[in-house]
């Protein structure tokens, strides 16, 4: 009996052993080699650029690529797609073309959905044409649709993210940094509370690192965002930058200006509420509390008067 067990145990400390040796030598070793060496330098700009590359590798994309460039369009009309997918998110140089690929498989499908309900349909020639052509056209249109829904959840998240940079810009140039330090400072801070504006902030830096003038680096945010409010802020740096005034005063009271904003549309929407609610009390919220309190009043009618009306009427 001992000698089985005796094995076992000599077994499970050998192959322990080894793992050991084999994931010092494989994993252990190689990270306190590159954990002494320090972090990599300019960890923002590779994590901006390595967002806004393209996912390699994958399939999908590349079969929508390939169908997207077969679709004929203009430059026009490719120019103004490729600033509304800059504005969602999307600044891959291929991002046009698998977004037409996408258009192209979404409309195909929508197609196959109305040819297998066509049978179900009545024996009517222009009804089923119709069908086709609306099909057609909806999967056509919904992926425009959720890329417009996109950039406007974007564009709100920004413009809900630019008093707490305001605020971190107006210490940063009060405390003594100028304004491209400070810019760089507040993309460093705000990426783990708003990501989207620390990106659009670091890409600013990355630009004016690549050699453009400020002001072109921050009009480029300006049309990347879309936003009203970006527009305006930026059009307050370029002018502080350019005559010379105070940028803290400038932007804490751009900043005062954004959050008296944001309260009055937070009280506006709260003034709403009261008229959106009518319909939903009236149409699902009356009916059950009626059912609830004449429920039981109703019952009793059927059950007594009824029946004393039937007995009356036939006497």
């Amino acid at each position: 009996m001992l000698n089985p067990i005796v094995f076992a145990a000599f077994a499970f400390l050998l192959l322990m052993i080894l793992l050991t040796w084999v994931g010092y030598r494989i994993f252990y070793k190689p990270g306190k080699f590159l954990k002494q060496l320090g972090r990599p330098v300019i960890t923002e700009a590779r994590r901006v650029l390595e967002a806004s590359s393209e996912p390699g590798g994958s399939t999908i994309v590349t079969f929508l690529h390939q169908l997207g460039t077969k679709m004929p369009s203009s430059e026009a009309d490719v120019a103004t797609m490729r600033a509304t997918l800059v504005r969602a998110g999307f600044r891959g140089e291929n991002a046009v073309a698998v977004f037409f690929g996408i258009r192209i498989l979404t409309t195909l499908a929508m197609l196959v959905v109305c040819v297998v309900a066509e049978p179900r349909l009545p024996p009517n020639p222009a009804m089923k044409l119709l069908l086709m052509v609306s099909g057609c056209a909806a999967g056509w249109v919904l992926p425009r649709f959720f890329l417009e829904k996109r950039v406007t959840a974007r564009q709100e998240i920004l413009r809900l993210s630019l008093p707490d940079a305001l605020d971190l810009l107006v210490v940063s140039v009060e405390a003594g940094l100028g304004l491209d330090q400070a810019i760089q400072h507040v993309g460093r801070e705000l990426q783990v509370s708003h990501p989207q504006l620390s990106e659009e902030l670091l890409l600013v830096m990355l630009e004016m690192r690549a050699g453009k003038r400020r002001s072109d680096a921050l009009r480029n945010f300006a049309e990347r965002t879309g936003e009203s409010e970006i527009r305006k802020l930026v059009a307050i740096l370029i002018q502080n930058d350019r005559f010379g005034t105070s940028m803290g005063d400038s932007l804490r009271t751009h900043s005062d200006f954004l959050r008296i904003a944001r309260r009055q549309e937070a009280e506006e929407r709260a003034g709403k509420v009261g008229v959106k609610l009518v319909f939903p009390i009236f149409f699902f919220i009356l009916p059950s509390m009626l059912i609830v309190a004449a429920g039981p009043g109703i019952l009793q009618i059927f059950k007594y008067l009824f029946p004393m009306m039937k007995h009356i009427g036939g006497t």
